[in-house]
C-alpha cells in the first residue's frame, strides 16, 4: 500500500521539530525579548481549526507558568464587524499554517492597531499574517499535503512553548523543549491497536482532558471527523460531567488523555465513573478498572507532554482512517487552505 501524505508527514514531525529549534531560534529569541519589555498584563490569541486548538494549548501552559490569563478572541470582531479593542499592555498571538486566512490577518492588523504586541506562528514566514505582525515564528515544517494538518500543529504548540520558556526564562522548560524531537520519535512507535479495534465500525465517541490536555482532546476529536468519518467531541473532563455524561452507556467509546500532571488524579476518577457506567474507557497515563491503558512515553515534563502525546495520536488516527475505508489526505467537503471572512 502505497504510504500517505499524512503517514509522511507525521513521521517527520521529529526533524521538522529540530529544524523548527535550530532555524528559527534567533526570531523566536526577538520575540520572547519583545515580551519581556511589553511585560503584557493579557494575551490574546487569534486562530481557526487546528491551529486554535494549538492556541488553546499554550493558554494552559501561558496562565500555569506566567501567571498571565489569555483568552481567545473571535476574528469576525474585526473582519465582519469592525470593531475596535482595546488592547494596550497586551500581546496578541496569532496561529494559521498558511498565514492566509483573511479574517486572521485583519484581527492581527486590529489588535496592533489596538495596542497590542503582535506575534505570529506561521509555516510560512512570507505570509500575510507574518506581515501584519511585528515578529514572525517561522515553524520550518516544510510543505505539508495532506489536508489533516499534523506537523504544522505540533511545530505551532512547540514554538509556543519555546516562546514561553525563554519569555520567562524557565530553564526546565527550556530543557524540556530541547528534548522534544526525541520525544517525538518515541511517540511515533507507540502502539494503540485496541483503541483501533474498538473504533473500527464506531459510530460516535467522546475524547477527554484537563489542562493542556484538553487542548489535545479538541485536535483528536477534530481529527476523528475529519480523517474517519467518526463523529467525536471533546471536553474537559470535568465539564463532561455537568451533562454530557448522560447520554454515555455501555459500550460507548470514551477516550480519556492522562498525563502526568496535577490533574491527573480528576481524570482518572472522572474515566473511573464512565467505565462504572458501562463505557469503552481506554486512557493514558495511568491504570483504571474496567478500562484499557494506551501506552505513552513517560516522564516529561508537564507542559509538554500532552504535545507528545498528539504525536502518538496522530500515527494511530493515519492508520484508523485507512483501516475505516477513507483516504486521510482528503477529507471529503475539505481543502487545505481555508480562507475565511
Amino acid at each position: 500500500m502505497t504510504q500517505s501524505h499524512m503517514a509522511r508527514e507525521v513521521a517527520e514531525i521529529p526533524e521538522a521539530a529540530r529544524r523548527f529549534l535550530t532555524l528559527s531560534a534567533d526570531a523566536m529569541r526577538a520575540a520572547a525579548k519583545a515580551m519581556q519589555a511589553a511585560d503584557p498584563a493579557l494575551i490574546v490569541t487569534v486562530a481557526r481549526g487546528s491551529s486554535d486548538h494549538a492556541a488553546t494549548y499554550l493558554k494552559y501552559a501561558v496562565e500555569l507558568l506566567a501567571g498571565v490569563p489569555v483568552a481567545s478572541v473571535g476574528p469576525s470582531i474585526a473582519s465582519i464587524y469592525r470593531r475596535p479593542l482595546r488592547l494596550g499592555r497586551a500581546a496578541c498571538i496569532g496561529i494559521s499554517q498558511s498565514g492566509q486566512s483573511p479574517d486572521i490577518v485583519e484581527m492581527m492588523r486590529a489588535a496592533a492597531a489596538g495596542g497590542a504586541l503582535t506575534v505570529a506562528i506561521t509555516n510560512h514566514a512570507d505570509s500575510p499574517l507574518a506581515q501584519a505582525s511585528a515578529h514572525c515564528l517561522g515553524l520550518q515544517s516544510g510543505q505539508e499535503q495532506s489536508v489533516a494538518a499534523t506537523k504544522t500543529f505540533v511545530a505551532s504548540v512547540l514554538a509556543g512553548l519555546a516562546l514561553l520558556a525563554e519569555w520567562q526564562e524557565d530553564d526546565a522548560l527550556r530543557a524540556a523543549v530541547a528534548g522534544l524531537p526525541e520525544a517525538f520519535a518515541k511517540a511515533l512507535t507507540l502502539d494503540w491497536s485496541p483503541l483501533a479495534a474498538r473504533l473500527s465500525r464506531a459510530q460516535s465517541l467522546y475524547v477527554l482532558g484537563r489542562g493542556p490536555a484538553f487542548a489535545i482532546a479538541n485536535e483528536a476529536a477534530l481529527k476523528f471527523k475529519e480523517t474517519c468519518g467518526l463523529h467525536a467531541e471533546s471536553f474537559s473532563a470535568a465539564e463532561v460531567l455537568h451533562g454530557p455524561s448522560a447520554i454515555v452507556q455501555a459500550q460507548f467509546p470514551v477516550l480519556a488523555l492522562g498525563v502526568e500532571d496535577a490533574a491527573l488524579p480528576r481524570l482518572v476518577e472522572t474515566a473511573a465513573r464512565l467505565a462504572a457506567q458501562g463505557a469503552d474507557v481506554f486512557l493514558t497515563g495511568a491504570d483504571v478498572a474496567g478500562a484499557i491503558r494506551l501506552p505513552s512515553v513517560p516522564g516529561l515534563h508537564p507542559l509538554c507532554a500532552p504535545l507528545v502525546l498528539s504525536v502518538g495520536f496522530y500515527a494511530f488516527i493515519e492508520g484508523l482512517a485507512r483501516r475505516r475505508g477513507f483516504d486521510p489526505d482528503v477529507p471529503p467537503h475539505l481543502r487545505k487552505v481555508t480562507e475565511t471572512v
